[in-house]
């Protein structure tokens, strides 16, 4: 079988394409999953020609299939994964389309696990291998007017974490990445981009990504990205949920 190769979800901008021009810098093969093909395009022009594209789109329940199969059908297997992609929205969880919100559970909880699922048998076969999943700090709390993509975060987290401990002996790393508000088309997807969160407290994509790849290589359960993040992250292990469920509610705003 061929040498292996850097999966990343959601590559085709923000920090899946971050992710992959570093890691296709120290010299990865890099695969590349996103839906907008004339991006993924773009950037694998950019990355080299051993470059893979895979354009689906996580929505769709049999995707983490059909990209593993496309994987296979290079005469390789995923070394690393990337679970980037995901998405949120904005809004009373009753005024939401139910559609959009299990479509969100899809791409940021379920896919996610698939994909995991899916690429650990050939890393043990070959002796290693290392996962990072894109969590968020909103994991870390409840998150009103946005509470589907708080809670698949939070499932984010605990998968990775109960993954971190399962895959030791196995000699495969796992880390849940959890960045705070960054610098992203997210934000203007999920109708973010003019809150009080991104407006005041945003971070750099660049920071986000290179503290993953560096926690991902220390095989780190969790890693926090940003000063302001870790205190969060820390204070919420004092404050009373009520309280956090309010300052939420308000950055929201």
């Amino acid at each position: 079988m061929a040498n292996p190769v850097t999966l990343i979800t959601g590559a085709s901008s923000g920090l899946g394409r971050l992710f992959a021009r570093a890691c296709a810098a120290r010299g990865d093969r890099v695969a590349l999953v996103a839906r907008r093909k004339k991006r993924l395009k773009k950037l694998a022009d950019e990355l080299g020609p051993d470059t893979i594209i895979i354009t689906e789109d996580l929505s769709d329940y049999d995707a983490a299939d059909a990209i593993i199969e496309a994987i296979e059908d290079e005469n390789t297997y995923v070394g690393t994964l990337i679970n980037n992609a995901g998405f949120g929205a904005r809004g009373e969880f009753q005024k939401l389309a139910i559609g959009d919100q299990t479509d969100m559970l899809q791409v940021n909880a379920i896919a996610v696990t698939q994909l995991c699922h899916r690429v650990i048998p050939a890393m043990i076969a070959m002796g290693g291998g290392s996962i990072l999943n894109v969590a968020s700090t909103a994991a870390f709390q409840a998150g009103p007017g946005m509470a589907v993509y708080y809670a698949s975060k939070a499932y984010v987290l605990s998968l990775s974490e109960a993954l971190h401990e399962e895959l030791l002996p196995h000699n495969i790393a796992v880390t849940a990445l959890c960045p705070g508000a960054t610098k992203t088309e997210f934000a203007y997807r999920a109708d973010m981009a003019e809150t009080t969160l991104f407006e005041k407290f945003a971070g750099e994509p660049e920071a986000v990504v290179k503290a993953g790849l560096e926690g991902l290589a220390k095989n780190k359960a969790i890693v926090v990205p940003g000063f302001l993040n870790k205190a969060m992250v820390q204070s919420n292990r004092v404050t009373p949920r009520s309280v956090t469920r309010e300052l939420v509610k308000l950055l929201q705003q």
